[in-house]
């Protein structure tokens, strides 16, 4: 495995910013279901990246609303995968600080403090960084160019798209 710096950001920009506020015909929507925000941002990322890992529960991937991994929609198993150590095919990031945070990387919001709920995808990113210059974009709680402070929340987190891992 190599990790090698292919990620296409304006890639993942440009499916955001065309699906925001509506939904791609090609993958189920969960928004009864949950809610649809981690896939949406797994779709962001999966354009950016343009390799999923089949790998059975462990994985990330999406053959059909039946047939997905847990870290396609789930909010807690997205950051897990995308923060594994070990070296498996998918794209890879790592916990960062705001300022670190550049456009296609992702933001999770936590409302009750307790566990996260929502996977915003980062649009843009201001000066000085921080949530009142991060926009998103966002399914379940649909929005295009949103800032971060305009959410309610508790805590947040902010993970950076080093690449993505190559068999």
């Amino acid at each position: 495995m190599r990790l090698v710096q292919d990620y296409d950001r304006a890639a993942v920009v440009r499916y955001a910013r065309q699906w925001a506020l509506k939904r791609n015909p090609a993958y189920y929507d969960y928004e009864k279901l949950g809610g649809d925000c981690t896939n949406f941002a797994s779709q962001c990322v999966y354009t950016g990246s343009r390799l999923m890992n089949y790998t059975p529960d462990l994985g990330w991937y999406y053959i059909d609303a039946n047939r997905k991994a847990p870290a396609w929609t789930g909010v807690g198993y997205f950051w897990n995968f995308m923060t594994r150590s070990k070296a498996s095919p998918g794209p890879v990031g790592v916990p960062c600080q705001a300022e670190a945070l550049l456009p296609g990387d992702l933001v999770q919001l936590s409302f009750d403090g307790a566990g996260f709920q929502h996977t915003p995808v980062v649009l843009a990113v201001g000066t000085p960084a921080g949530p009142d210059n991060i926009l998103v974009a966002a399914h379940s709680y649909d929005t295009l160019g949103r800032t971060l402070a305009s959410y309610s929340f508790q805590k947040l987190r902010y993970l950076h798209i080093l690449g993505t891992m190559r068999p």
